[in-house]
């Protein structure tokens, strides 16, 4: 062949060989940017990336992947088979993802193809981590219809509610035979401690056996669960309208919420005003709210609820875990541990509300998207955003709701009154002549003169009150007697919360001088306004003449304080004493009040004597006193009668709307979520405005990213995840719509949730036994098909937990006996298909409840602050002295739930018996059996004592000259609602002859049938 025609056949064939490896590599770029990328960013760069850098090995671009990791060339265009991804990823058990599930036969296809086109990458593509975006994990699916299944008639027999067909059907699919039906006596017991937490008395054992008796059936008889009225369920319905119900129930909830009585942390401060929350949830459940309005009270009562009590008081649940004292209060504002303390802050607050509501893990995304559920850091931070204008603080709130309505009707008129006031006072100042234009003239030159700097609120600030009669004082040491000429007082201007001038000037007030500090001799009162309400004076100077009076000390009294929005201060800016050279000589004085918010530079004692207020200066006191006591006087000459007696009715209403609003009950205080109360050191309210929230880098606040925009969770695929919220919408909007987003009939997690929690305190374990976590690290439910027929029957008819309650504790899965089935055990020792009911141990506070009514002590009192069972010493860090306590101090005989929880220091005795932490989120206690807890029955202080009321209680049953048998009966009898046995006669009998009838009673503290419910 002609060697021409040769060459340009070989050009043409190189040149069709390129033209189809671009067309192979267009192709390759276009199935990694439709199919592979997508699948490295959700299962490979969250490991693979410049920062972990795992193995060495980046996938975030061509260039880092090429280079390949420390383990061999990663990708080999065209050579799928040479490549170290495929290898990873292939194979039955493959080595990677390390976490996670393994890809699928098909992503490892499109890998492998990728490759072997090219591994074609387009040009500038970086990659970058996603989360997984499936809805095929169990919880995340839509809750659907769910039939109860269907049994063979034998079967039937067994069934008294539809729970039962769950669970027996389970059980016969795995083998199981059901148990027998617990006697009465043992049901009894096991649905008091249930239900409320507390032991049947005797009485009330036979009471029910009798009852039982007379029906002729037992109590896990066919047709009793069906029987209206039958005995147990009589008993069932008595029980849950207990007050006592809600005490029991409210302590699991409160686990799960953390709640304590105190800030934890280092400074593990008393927080006085906890309780209130704490009665709210006891209350609530008591009520029987429906669900979606007990979960909306606790995040937005304020805003779904206005104008309710427990629409402020359920917001305690937000505040309800620790808060750092140093961090929010001592540590400087815009400083790197403010921010990372606030970060923290409001973790607790997000890891609260969704571990609670909806049992998700959302806080392991604050540092990197969720390993394990498809959770990505912007979600963790759009639930932040949604408390981007809450703190923790005290708030005042309305304990009587109609009062609240009246309230308000009361405040609006007077500011009705004050309105027209200054009106007609306007109106005589303008008809009053040529004088007062220029004493005004003046006067507006003077409150020119500005100061070195202004400082427009700076003052002095009372302490906050729930009660608007409480008094306060505020007192000027001048250092010896002097001359006093006049008195100059200005109210303050607070411009950070819009109130405006006159902030905290009282209601009513007087001001006295004396030589005496102690005001109780030699007294001089120069202003008594203590018997009429005064108008809010503004900024403008009010002046009092002394006319030469000599003191040392002046005092102002407040005898009807300021309202603020929801409570009530005493607030002055400045105070001016001038001799009659017209000097100040208050300027520096030492002050002293009844107590005072010291909060530099804006609030302080030393403020109202340093000469500055609302940005006046350095001026002629004296010539301003003169001319504000002159143009007083020419007002009161231009007042004609008619305007006169106008002035005197709305004064005289004025007065009647003072006086009903005297009448009203007080406000209580909540610690709670707020955005309005007054600062304490670097701790400042926010005032309703949110905080920007930041995706923070690695989780780190050196490293902010974007800022997010309030939301919630994008794996919920039935429910939108951002909310429609802008900066002109009110704080509450944000707690709202995760308040409406969590209790959406479409949220299949709430509902899951709320039952399966309900049925881990019934059975032990729940269906889902990571109550908290219904993630891929958790637990999946044991009977599914039951926890989605219970979610959508609870969610659909009413959302009643005491009708959960009902529905449970009537079945013949629940009314089980606990003995143990050699042959069930070798197929389900741990009881998971509920072939049996579980033997428990009592919890910490169902034991010491126990101990106190079996001893004859109980405080049955429901509600108001916890009893402290300890010693307090508060110097700089609180002190919390249990062996100081005194077990006969009666008012620490009420129920363990009003006990006051330290979060530092937890009560040694309880804790013993694995009370919960209050420190942390408590989705399941703890059940251990350890010879520290049978030394602590034994020999505990408290347990001591109450076998002494035991033995005394005992005696005075049995009588005075009955013998150590019948003593031991009574005991016996009082300890557990029935008859002693005779091992029991014989064992006990001696030991009353020879350690005496209290150490015996120690004893039966100590028995297993005591701690222990069948």
């Amino acid at each position: 062949m002609n060697r021409r025609i040769l060459a340009c056949w070989t050009a043409l064939l190189l040149f069709t060989l390129g033209l189809a490896r671009a067309e192979d590599l267009k192709a390759s770029e276009k199935l990694f940017t439709e199919k592979v990328a997508d699948i490295l960013e959700t299962n490979c760069v969250r490991c693979h990336n410049l920062k972990t850098f795992k193995g060495k090995l980046s996938l975030e671009s061509y260039e880092e992947a090429i280079k390949g990791g420390d383990s061999g060339e990663v990708i080999v265009p065209g050579e799928s088979g040479q490549s170290l991804l495929v290898e990873m990823i292939s194979g039955d058990k493959p080595e990677m993802p390390s976490k996670g599930d393994p890809l699928t036969k098909e992503e490892v296809g499109l890998i492998k193809k990728w490759i072997d086109t090219g591994a074609g990458w387009p040009v500038g593509m970086k990659l970058k981590e996603k989360v997984k975006k499936t809805s095929a994990w169990w919880s995340l699916q839509p809750l659907a219809k769910v039939e109860p299944p269907k049994l063979n008639a034998e079967d039937e027999k067994w069934v008294r509610t539809p729970i039962d067909r769950f669970t027996l059907a389970m059980m016969r699919e795995k083998g199981l035979t059901p148990a027998a039906e617990a006697d009465a006596r043992t049901l009894i017991r096991r649905i008091y401690f249930d239900l409320i937490g507390l032991p049947p008395t005797a009485e009330e054992v036979e009471a029910f056996v009798k009852e039982v008796g007379e029906e002729g059936q037992g109590p896990g008889a066919k047709g009793q669960g069906n029987n209206p009225q039958s005995a147990y369920e009589r008993l069932v319905d008595r029980l849950l309208a207990s007050p006592h119900y809600g005490e029991r129930w409210a302590r699991h909830w409160l686990d799960v919420v953390h709640y304590g009585d105190t800030h934890g942390y280092d400074k593990d401060k008393i927080r006085p005003n906890a309780w209130p929350y704490r009665d709210y949830v006891i209350r609530a459940l008591s009520e029987d709210k429906t669900y979606a309005r007990f979960v909306q009270e606790q995040l937005a009562g304020d805003v779904l609820f206005p104008g309710t009590t427990d629409g402020i008081v359920a917001l305690g649940f937000i505040a309800a875990g620790p808060f750092d004292w140093v961090g929010q209060i001592e540590l400087r504002e815009n400083t790197l541990d403010k921010k990372i303390t606030r970060n923290l802050d409001r973790d607790d607050m997000v890891r609260t509300a969704m571990e609670t509501f909806v049992s998700s893990t959302v806080g392991c995304a604050r540092c990197h998207n969720h390993k394990f559920d498809p959770i990505p850091q912007e979600d963790y931070y759009s639930l932040q955003a949604v408390f981007a204008a809450v703190d923790r603080a005290d708030r005042p709130y309305e304990t009587d709701p109609k009062a609240a309505v009246r309230r308000i009707a009361l405040a609006a008129k007077q500011d009705t009154l004050q309105t027209r006031r200054r009106e007609l006072e306007a109106k005589v100042a303008a008809d009053a002549g040529p004088e007062l234009v220029k004493i005004d003239a003046r006067l507006k030159q003077l409150a020119a003169v500005k100061g070195t700097g202004e400082k427009p609120e700076f003052g002095y600030h009372s302490a906050i009150e729930a009660n608007q009669a409480n008094v306060k004082w505020v007192q000027i040491d001048l250092g010896k007697s002097q001359s006093i000429a006049h008195l100059i007082y200005v109210a303050c201007h607070d411009t950070y919360n819009n109130i405006g001038a006159g902030f905290g000037f009282p209601v009513r007030y007087k001001i006295e001088v004396s030589n005496d500090a102690a005001f109780k001799e030699g007294v001089t009162v120069v202003v008594d306004h203590t018997r009429d309400d005064v108008a809010n004076p503004g900024v403008t100077p009010q002046i009092a003449s002394l006319k030469g009076a000599a003191a040392r000390y002046l005092r102002i009294t407040a005898t009807k304080l300021a309202p603020r929005q929801n409570d009530y201060i005493f607030a002055l800016g400045e105070v001016i004493v001038l001799n009659p050279r017209g000097e100040n000589i208050a300027t520096g004085s030492t002050i002293t009040s009844l107590d005072s918010i010291e909060a530099p530079v804006r609030w302080r004692r030393t403020n109202l004597v340093d000469g500055y207020y609302y940005g006046i200066g350095k001026v002629d006191h004296a010539e301003l006193a003169t001319l504000q006591e002159r143009r007083a006087a020419i007002i009161q000459a231009n007042v004609d009668p008619a305007t006169r007696q106008e002035l005197a009715d709305i004064e005289q209403a004025y007065k009647q709307a003072t006086t009903e609003l005297a009448g009203l009950p007080g406000k209580g205080m909540v610690y709670a979520a707020a955005t309005e109360f007054a600062p304490v050191g670097s701790f400042q309210a926010t005032r309703g405005k949110p905080r920007p929230v930041f995706l923070l880098n690695r989780g780190s606040e050196k490293e902010p990213l974007n800022e997010v925009q309030p939301g919630a969770m994008t794996c919920v695929q039935t429910l939108p995840a951002r909310f429609e919220v802008s900066g002109d919408t009110p704080e509450g909007e944000r707690r709202a719509a995760l308040a409406q987003w969590i209790t959406h009939k479409d949220n299949p997690l709430t509902w899951r949730s709320i039952v399966n929690r309900i049925w881990l305190y019934h059975f032990g374990r729940g269906i889902v036994d990571s109550p908290n976590d219904f993630g891929r690290m958790g637990q999946t439910p044991t009977h599914p098909a039951l926890l989605d027929w219970l979610a959508m029957e609870f969610r659909d008819n009413g959302q009643s937990i005491k009708a959960l309650h009902r529905m449970i504790v009537l079945s013949a899965t629940y009314r089980q006996a606990s003995g143990v089935n050699a042959a069930n055990a070798k197929i389900d020792a741990g009881n998971q298909y509920l072939w049996r009911m579980n033997r428990s141990r009592l919890e910490a506070e169902c034991i010491r409840d126990s101990v106190l009514k079996v001893a004859g002590k109980l405080d049955t009192a429901l509600f108001g602050p916890g009893f402290k069972p300890f010693g307090f010493k508060d110097d700089h860090s609180p002190h919390y002295l249990y062996q100081d306590h005194d077990p006969d101090d009666a008012k620490s005989w009420r129920r363990s739930i009003y006990r006051f929880i330290v979060r530092s220091v937890p009560d040694p005795f309880m804790e013993t018996l694995d009370c919960a932490d209050p420190s942390i989120i408590v989705e399941k206690r703890n059940e251990t059996l350890t010879a520290l807890q049978a030394l602590s029955l034994l020999n505990n202080r408290f347990m001591v004592r109450m076998s002494e009321h035991f033995a005394a209680r005992v005696q005075e049953a049995a009588g005075k000259d009955a013998d150590a048998i019948v003593k031991v009966k009574s005991a016996i009898r009082l300890a557990f609602g029935r008859d002693a046995t005779k091992v029991e006669l014989d064992t006990l009998a001696p030991l009353v002859v020879e350690h005496g009838l209290a150490n015996v009673c120690r004893l039966i503290f100590n028995m297993n049938e005591f701690v222990f419910v069948d």
